[in-house]
C-alpha cells in the first residue's frame, strides 16, 4: 500500500519547516544610521584589543566581552577603552549561538553604536551597530541570521549592508547630535 501526501498537508509541512527555520533567527527593527545614532549613548571608532567569553553569574548563559581601544569618540563621553558585551560565545567545548550577534576578532578596526549597561556596553541594534573599517571605508556588518522588520510597517525587509566613507559616516552621526546653543550678545535696552 502506497500513501501519498496530498497538496494541502505537503504545503502545511513546508510552511511549518519555514516557520521553524525563522524561529531560530533573531527579529530586529531595521535601523538606519540616524536611528542607530539617536538610540546610542556612545558612538566610537576603535580597535578590538581582546575578546573573552565568560559564564553569567548563574552559570546559565555565556557572554562574550570585547575590549575596544577607542581611537575617536563621535558621541558620548570619551574613554580610553570600552567593553562591549554580547550574548553567546564559546568556553572550552561548550558554545552558545545567538543570532544577530557579531564575532569580534583581535585587531579588527570598527565603528560601534553603543548602549551603556553599567560599566559595559551593548551594541545598538545588535549586528546593525557594527561597521567594520577597511582603509577609509566603513561597511556595516550584517552577518549571520536575523529577520529585519521595517520600523513603521513591521513588515519583513531585506536590508543591504551599508558601505560609506568614514567621513560620511561620522558626518551622519554628528548630524543627529543636539546642537549647542549659540552664544548671544546681551540685548541693550534703553530706560
Amino acid at each position: 500500500m502506497v500513501l501519498r501526501m496530498s497538496r494541502l498537508p505537503r504545503s502545511f509541512a513546508l510552511g511549518a519547516l519555514l516557520l521553524a527555520a525563522l524561529a531560530h533567527a533573531t527579529t530586529l527593527l531595521a535601523l538606519d544610521v540616524a536611528a542607530l545614532s539617536k538610540g546610542s549613548g556612545a558612538v566610537v571608532r576603535g580597535t578590538v584589543k581582546s575578546v573573552d567569553a565568560r559564564w553569567t553569574k548563574d552559570g546559565a548563559r555565556i557572554m562574550t566581552d570585547a575590549v575596544i581601544e577607542v581611537r575617536e569618540t563621535w558621541k558620548g563621553t570619551h574613554r580610553e577603552t570600552v567593553t562591549v558585551m554580547q550574548q553567546g560565545g564559546v568556553i572550552g567545548e561548550v558554545g552558545q549561538v545567538v543570532h544577530g550577534t557579531i564575532p569580534f576578532r583581535r585587531g579588527d578596526e570598527v565603528v560601534l553604536f553603543l548602549e551603556p549597561r553599567g560599566e559595559r556596553f551593548m551594541l545598538t541594534g545588535m549586528m546593525q551597530g557594527v561597521f567594520r573599517v577597511d582603509g577609509d571605508t566603513a561597511r556595516q556588518a550584517l552577518e549571520g541570521d536575523a529577520l529585519f522588520l521595517d520600523p513603521s510597517t513591521r513588515q519583513p525587509v531585506q536590508p543591504s549592508a551599508l558601505a560609506v566613507s568614514l567621513s560620511s559616516l561620522r558626518a551622519q552621526v554628528v548630524a543627529t547630535l543636539p546642537t549647542a546653543p549659540q552664544p548671544t550678545s546681551p540685548v541693550k535696552t534703553t530706560p
